[in-house]
């Protein structure tokens, strides 16, 4: 099993930048797919964005194209997700999750292990 932690959230205004990281240990696995993930309140998780251990199959959300870019960073053995031109819509718990069989997916329920989220809050 693999744990994952993510970190970086915050509150700010719309415009700003933020970093998120997602910290993976246990029993990491170099085929795993990884994926960062959003739910807003009263809302569905959705898919933000995706890339795999070897830093290819990169996946993005329409909503964020452009604006968002995910890169893994093996020395930490995380997966980042930086977030530009960031806009109140963006508000929501992001989540990191694992795909252990390596899967570009956006789909929620292919996905094994979850972390706890890191809240994004981005003020008008």
């Amino acid at each position: 099993q693999v744990q994952l932690v993510e970190s970086g959230g915050g509150l700010v205004q719309a415009g700003a930048s933020l970093r998120l990281s997602c910290a993976a240990s246990g029993r990491t696995v170099s085929h795993y797919y990884m994926g960062w993930f959003r739910q807003a309140p009263g809302k569905e998780r959705e898919f933000v964005a995706g890339i795999s251990w070897s830093g290819g199959g990169i996946l993005y959300a329409d909503s964020v194209k452009g604006r968002f870019t995910i890169a893994r960073d093996n020395a930490k053995n995380a997966v980042d997700l930086q977030m530009n031109s960031l806009k109140p819509e963006d508000t929501a718990l992001y989540y990191c999750a694992a795909d252990y069989h390596g899967r570009a997916t956006m789909r929620t329920d292919l996905y094994d292990a979850w972390g706890q989220g890191t809240q994004v809050t981005v003020s008008s």
